[in-house]
């Protein structure tokens, strides 16, 4: 695969990531859909999407997944559209994209990784950055909003732990996928007496699944063996920042100074503990090499 080609995919990648936040919004903010339909109709279509390409490119192979894994997509899903009936995209993305990097780099703590000052000191610069978004004021995000929308980070960030090592990506998400469908309808049966839509909303709903989502996640998986994992958790940092854009030129959004500057701490600390863990595994080998 050639530089420019990967170039070329993961910036439709991230393009395709931040594009969730901005149809969702869109979705929910500018045309008529419940959450619950929203994050139903996104399930599906992206199923459906998944399920083609493993079949076009594996033939009749059977999806993989697992119940766990789908339980934590669906509350993903959930949270994030229930979230975006109240926060802007770029707040939303922010919050989201940061909640998922914390749970991996907890989790990486939790496990034993040890931290050096300054990836500590990167931990510390995103923490005060949430602390100072969501401090009340003129300006703070609605606080349910919030919480979902960090739950929902979480829930990302463990869907994606357990996804480590699984076989396939594409294979294993399709099944994710396929198996979120029945908790989805049974979200939408317990929410019945507030269903309603429209054909802008169902659109936004579908081309966030099979678009941003089926196809979105496909492309990446197609990419990820080329980037080292470093490379790969620092292009994400792009997401946020492409969400914030999008949401200034296409759905008439503000950024407050809160945000930028929450936006700054926040992103610029998760690179120093993503770019310091790199020079410590590029060290580890060098030292490894003259042993």
């Amino acid at each position: 695969m050639t530089y420019t080609r990967i170039l070329a995919l993961t910036a439709l990648t991230m393009a395709a990531f931040a594009g969730n936040s901005l149809l969702c919004r869109a979705a929910l903010g500018h045309a008529h859909i419940d959450a619950a339909s929203f994050t139903s109709i996104r399930l599906i279509s992206g199923a459906l999407v998944l399920w083609l390409i493993v079949q076009i490119r594996q033939g009749n192979r059977t999806v993989k997944g697992s119940w766990r894994s789908a339980v934590a997509l669906f509350i993903y899903a959930a949270g994030f559209s229930y979230a975006y009936l109240s926060l802007s995209a770029s707040t939303g993305a922010l919050l989201l994209f940061g909640a998922v990097q914390a749970t991996m780099i907890g989790y990486g703590i939790w496990s034993g990784e040890r931290l050096r000052a300054i990836q500590l000191t990167g931990l510390l610069l995103s923490f005060a950055g949430l602390i100072g978004l969501l401090l009340p004021g003129v300006t703070a995000p609605p606080l349910i909003g919030s919480l979902l929308m960090l739950g929902a980070g979480v829930a990302w960030g463990v869907y994606s732990l357990r996804g480590r090592g699984a076989g396939d990506p594409i294979t294993v998400t399709a099944g994710n996928f396929l198996r979120s469908l029945p908790i989805a309808i049974v979200l939408s049966a317990v929410m019945f007496k507030g269903i309603g839509m429209d054909a802008a909303g169902i659109g936004y709903a579908v081309a966030s699944g099979a678009l941003a989502s089926g196809l979105g996640y496909a492309i990446w998986y197609t990419v990820l063996p080329v980037l080292n994992a470093t490379r790969a958790a620092s292009v994400q940092l792009s997401v946020p920042v492409i969400a914030a854009l999008g949401g200034v030129l296409l759905l008439g959004e503000h950024l407050s100074l809160r945000l930028v500057l929450a936006s700054i701490a926040i992103l610029g600390g998760i690179a120093l503990v993503i770019l310091e863990k790199r020079s410590m595994n590029a060290a580890q080998q060098i030292s490894t090499g003259q042993q």
